[in-house]
């Protein structure tokens, strides 16, 4: 009989094949296992030793591991991912120092910890999933075949094991403790809840006056340091469906507060660059932002004209997109406002140290950073095809105005509605 090693080698490539057939008889030998009395264990510590192995040759690739744990549920499902997290508690275990903050932060986030020795990993995990033995395995060596088969991805922090990695500073500023960051979150949670469109007109304005303000700041207060600082980067989930609104969402948020974002439809994601507190801001209204969009576009559909021939997804994707690009508008508009204040502050107090040149060297340090991690990104036409739901979205975005006072007038979004189906 063959040993463990080589019956996972041989499951493996079944899987990745054409061959059902062969695959099915391959996932039999697993389990059937050495033929020892522990060939059945042997087996499952082989998958994991290799699935632990596998994740920790992503690691120097880019991957982070709420990378690998968003793309195994978008892939797989949730469950495959929480054998995943189990597997990257085992690899962090053996991890080589140094390990970044952020890294164990992360897996913190995500529930990871070792439950078990790599023996017992597998059947811990089927037994919280109520799996037989048949289907843990079928689902694990999928999940060895996905986590094998990533390709190289932008490496936005010093991974383990590296140099630069014991002194790597975060993304972004602390996601707890800051009182003006609970502020925010607090404001976007209201806004999220309320059904009353003035009234998160008001909280979500406030939201970004405060963002707008804490950016200001941390550019100051760096300009006046001798950190050695660079732009980092964090990614966002775009999953479908209306994945390309989703990323379009990213784009305008991302352009309102300093930072550039690129997205890589086939992995799901959209990878924003920029200075931490921003970065922070970034993340924050696009997750409340998203939430918004989605109800206003429910209770649009709800008030479309009876009748309506248009396709649902159709008119949903047009009201995202016109959604995302009005809220754009609402953004810059206020961060602008918010920019000319502080200049003017800036100007009365410290003479010929104005606040604008600051901006301006911070927004082509990450316009740098975007040429080298991103040498060969490609721009994308925008495509509307139902002039309803991109009204409908306009206005839901007019509903939802951002401008806090002082702010020029948004202008009309460009572009007509193309009316094909």
């Amino acid at each position: 009989m063959p040993d463990a090693d080589e019956l996972v080698a041989n499951a493996l490539a079944a899987v990745r094949g054409t061959d059902v057939r062969l695959a099915e008889r391959q996932l039999d030998q697993l389990m059937v296992g050495t033929g020892a009395a522990d060939g059945t264990t042997a087996v499952d510590a082989a998958l994991v030793r290799r699935l632990v192995r596998g994740l920790g040759r992503l690691w120097p690739r880019g991957w982070q591991p709420v990378d690998v744990d968003r793309i195994t549920s978008r892939r797989i499902d949730p469950r495959a991912a929480r054998l995943v997290r189990d597997a990257m508690a085992v690899q962090r275990r053996g991890q080589s120092d140094p390990v970044p903050a952020w890294f164990d932060e992360q897996l913190r986030e995500l529930a990871s910890e070792v439950r078990a020795d790599v023996e017992n990993v597998l059947a811990a995990w089927s037994g919280r999933e109520s799996l037989d033995r048949a289907d843990a395995l079928r689902a694990a060596v999928d999940v060895l075949a996905l986590v094998e088969s990533l390709p190289p991805i932008a490496v936005l922090r010093p991974p383990p094991g590296t140099t630069g990695a014991a002194t790597a500073r975060p993304a972004g500023t602390a996601r707890s403790g800051s009182p003006m960051l609970d502020r925010v979150r607090a404001l976007l949670a209201k806004a999220e809840s309320t059904t009353f469109p003035a009234e998160a007109e008001a909280l979500t304005g406030k939201a970004q006056e405060l963002i707008a303000r804490h950016s200001i700041d941390e550019a100051l207060l760096a300009a006046g340091s001798e950190r050695g600082d660079v732009p980092g980067g964090v990614r966002l989930s775009t999953d479908t469906p209306y994945a390309g609104a989703k990323a379009l969402l990213v784009q305008e948020v991302a352009a309102a507060n300093r930072c550039e974002a690129v997205w890589s439809d086939d992995l799901g994601f959209a990878t924003v660059l920029g200075w931490p507190a921003d970065l922070v801001a970034v993340e924050l209204l696009y997750t409340s932002l998203l939430v918004q969009a989605t109800a206003a576009m429910l209770r649009g559909r709800a008030e479309r004209r009876a009748g309506s021939g248009r396709r649902t997804k159709v008119w949903d994707e047009s009201f995202l997109n016109a959604f995302a690009l009005r809220i754009g508008e609402r953004l810059r508009a206020a961060t602008e406002a918010a920019t000319d204040a502080a200049d003017q502050a800036a100007a009365e107090t410290a003479g010929a140290e104005r606040l604008l040149p600051v901006l301006a060297a911070r927004g082509e340090a990450v316009r740098e950073r975007l040429d080298t991690l991103f040498p060969g990104v490609t721009r994308h036409r925008l495509s509307v095809r139902d002039a309803e739901g991109w009204s409908s979205g306009t206005s839901a975005a007019d509903r939802a105005s951002l401008d806090v006072g002082g702010g020029r007038k948004p202008r009309q979004v460009p572009g007509r509605p193309d009316d094909r189906r």
